[in-house]
């Protein structure tokens, strides 16, 4: 059952709103819809994005890896 709910926000916000739900072909309701049925969820654990669950697991990596350490190599290098 749709229930109608008004709410008052900064208006810059609601225009960025706007412009995301289009550019992810939905309304703006349904894009507030899905976070507070996100944020409200009975469940505690985290839902993990089912592109995310897929791509899991093809990239191995060493287990002594300083990722940290790797990154800033890697913004060194890009920006010789």
């Amino acid at each position: 059952m749709n229930t109608k709910l008004t709410i008052k926000l900064d208006k810059e916000v609601i225009e960025q709103a706007k412009i995301y739900a289009k550019k992810q072909n939905t309304s703006l309701s349904k894009l507030i819809e899905y976070y507070l049925s996100q944020i409200t969820s009975k469940q505690k654990k985290e839902t993990i994005n089912p592109i995310v669950k897929e791509l899991s697991g093809i990239i191995k990596l060493p287990k002594n890896l300083d990722a940290k350490k790797a990154y800033r190599q890697h913004i060194l290098n890009k920006y010789k």
